[in-house]
């Protein structure tokens, strides 16, 4: 895995060069950007990290570039240090899922505890990501006359029972369940329903997964 980048948006350069001097110091590698504009223009893919943004800056502020990254494919998480806190700012920007809200002038021991935190979230949420698209692939494979059989068999319907509501044969039925177990890679029932429990049942359509 490439090494996790601490992104800090600000439109002022004398902070963005001491800021990035003091995390660079404490070990982190760092990436400045004068605006959300150029940090989003800029971005690489799925790049591992966090971002550091400053609340108010002309045309994109923080708020925004917050709601843009939480709507993006590949959301990184997000830390407000700013000059010019305000209640309902720091709220909004809390109840969307920021992972702290700093003023500037913070003890840097609050700043490298909040990157700390944001960098490990980044990890968790990314190995969750990397394990829904493993899943999402997984049930790729199964067709649909095979999904409607797992939802009758998740809903603890017997083989004799799915063969009447689907209109085809008990033979049929179980066919279709060895088949479904074993592009599952699962021997029992049991792990065949943690597996679809894992996965949340959110199964795409056919081709659909990433």
């Amino acid at each position: 895995m490439n090494e996790p980048i601490v992104n800090i948006v600000d439109d002022d350069p004398p902070f963005l060069v001491a800021m990035a001097r003091f995390l660079r110091a404490n070990g982190h590698a760092v990436r400045t950007h004068g605006s959300a504009g150029e940090f989003l223009a800029q971005r690489s893919i799925d790049e591992p990290g966090c971002v550091v943004v400053d609340l108010q800056m002309p045309e994109v502020g923080g708020l925004d570039l917050q709601t843009a990254l939480a709507q993006s494919r590949y959301p990184l998480p997000v830390l407000f240090l700013t000059g010019h806190a305000d209640t309902a700012s720091t709220v909004r920007a809390m109840r969307s899922g920021a992972e702290d809200f700093l003023e500037k002038r913070a003890p840097k021991e609050a700043l490298l505890d909040a990157v700390q935190r944001a960098l490990a979230r980044d990890a968790r949420e990314r190995e969750a990501r990397t394990r829904q698209t493993e899943l999402c692939r997984l049930f790729d494979t199964i067709s649909a006359r095979e999904r409607e059989v797992l939802d009758q068999l998740l809903r603890g319907r017997l083989n004799k029972q799915i063969a009447f509501d689907l209109g085809i044969a008990e033979r049929t039925v179980k066919a279709h369940r060895k088949a479904i177990m074993t592009k599952l890679g699962v021997r029992s029932m049991a792990a065949m329903t943690r597996l679809s429990q894992e996965a949340g049942m959110k199964m795409p359509s056919v081709g659909t997964c990433p």
